[in-house]
């Protein structure tokens, strides 16, 4: 294939929009983590929903879903290096925590492109 043949099958717009998700949904789990760490002086963590029936629970669910690709990733590098795991798990991890943006990530477009903030 030539290299003008691959930047058109890139550019086509299902890529493209495909691509933007899924850099969205990284970007915007990476801003909530680093927002929650800023706020709270501790890290993200799934522990959040462990709270029992509270509110507080309730609210940490939806925080979750968009903020667990960043907390999968960053989990993901600490094991490789605290207990060496071998590289099958990262691969996987890095699948999971990537289909997980991109469904977030479509998630955001979505709602950028209803409050007319991003062009489709």
């Amino acid at each position: 294939m030539s290299p003008e043949a691959f930047l058109s099958t890139i550019a086509s717009s299902d890529s493209l929009h495909s691509l933007m998700a899924l850099a969205l949904g990284f970007a915007v789990a990476g801003l909530l983590s680093s927002g929650y760490q800023l706020l709270t002086e501790r890290p993200a963590s799934f522990r959040l929903i462990n709270g029992g029936p509270q509110t507080a629970t309730l609210a940490a669910v939806p925080f979750l879903i968009f903020a667990a690709p960043f907390i999968i990733m960053r989990n993901t590098i600490r094991g490789q290096r605290i207990e060496q795991r071998n590289f099958g798990f990262a691969m996987l991890a890095t699948l999971i925590a990537g289909f997980w943006s991109l469904m977030s990530g479509t998630i955001v477009v979505a709602v950028l492109e209803k409050a007319a903030i991003l062009v489709a």
